[in-house]
């Protein structure tokens, strides 16, 4: 039995979460066409499930994407708010169903029922895993259809790493996301990624500009809402290439940024005791943000091991591990991976 994934502890309500997914087989199925098609279907379930996407990154066979998901309000939408969401969603044939339905209950005094089935469409709301497996299970159908094919699409459940939104933490995995199109060497500069959360924002999409606020305001501990969007933007990017990097780059127009250190030579630094620096780090496939489970400062992934103490046998006395061959005294994780980090 799968065990249920890792939430944040009560002192931080608000989750962020970087999820993963690939295509079966890992084949290279994702070409532009279906990339805008999934950027355009992540867009309207984060406004339908009321969570919001930080940032995000569609790759040939996988995709990146960094969500928050915010408790449940405690004042719910109303009937005509939740039909209109789901008629955004489902177009007007779904949602006007839905509507005939409840209408019904409502008129024929049916109030239990009526809520029974309010509760079947919040369900799917302020939720990471019905969030995920809306928008897998609507590209599939899309796609599906398209290709003329049939069955699955997607390598199993998606992979899911709990991160701390707060200080640098959430900055970091955002960059770290961002700069999968470098990495593949797909571009020099993310912003020319068009499918990703910074390139987006560079371009003007509001969605995206508050996703990167949120995620930059940490950086230098402020309320998001205290910044301005482009203030945002342009500290993230800062944070997205490293101030001594930045400078290099603009000083060298013409010359292509740096996909990554050779592997051989991040093993030999890492062996010999040395430290990666965090923008050398981040130009990685790194399995901390895929498989590190919980990702933070020391007290934050120790308050989720002690929330779930259970899951965990009587010899593991602490949850936080430092991550390994990276100068950061911040980040830590909830799983001690000693094999195979690159």
């Amino acid at each position: 039995m799968r065990l249920p994934r890792f939430k944040a502890p009560e002192s931080h309500p608000s989750a962020f979460y970087h999820c993963t997914s690939r295509v079966v087989d890992r084949r290279f199925a994702f070409h532009d066409r279906e990339k805008d098609q999934f950027v355009s279907y992540l867009n309207e379930y984060q406004a339908f499930c009321g969570v919001h996407v930080v940032t995000f990154c569609v790759m040939s066979n996988h995709f990146h994407v960094l969500v928050q998901v915010p408790p449940r309000p405690k004042t719910l939408p109303d009937d005509e708010e939740l039909l209109r969401r789901l008629e955004a969603l489902c177009g007007l044939g779904g949602g006007r169903k839905t509507r005939q339905q409840l209408e019904a209950l409502r008129q024929a005094g049916h109030h239990a029922a009526a809520q029974a089935l309010r509760e079947r469409v919040l369900a799917r709301m302020w939720n990471l895993s019905a969030f995920m497996k809306l928008l897998k299970q609507r590209f599939t159908q899309w796609f599906n259809l398209t290709h003329h094919r049939s069955g699955t699409l997607w390598e199993g459940r998606f992979k899911s790493v709990l991160v701390e939104g707060t200080g640098e933490i959430l900055a970091t995995v955002a960059a770290y996301i961002d700069l999968n199109c470098v990495r593949a060497g797909l571009a020099a500069d993310p912003k020319d990624y068009r499918w990703s959360g910074y390139a987006q924002a560079m371009a003007g999409s509001k969605a995206c500009l508050e996703g990167l606020r949120r995620a930059s305001a940490g950086l230098r501990g402020l309320d998001p809402q205290t910044i301005s969007l482009a203030q945002g933007l342009m500290d993230y990017r800062v944070c997205l290439f490293g101030k001594g990097e930045q400078n290099s780059a603009l000083e060298a127009p013409g010359q292509p940024l740096r996909k990554g250190i050779a592997r051989e030579e991040v093993a030999r630094v890492v062996g010999a005791k040395g430290r990666v620096p965090l923008v050398d780090y981040l130009r990685l496939r790194v399995r901390y943000f895929t498989d590190g489970a919980v990702l933070g400062s020391r007290a934050f992934v120790e308050a989720v091991f002690q929330a779930h103490r259970h899951r965990f046998g009587p010899k593991r006395k602490t949850g936080a591990r430092r991550l390994r061959g990276v100068q950061s005294l911040s980040l830590f994780c909830l799983r001690d991976l000693r094999l195979n980090l690159w």
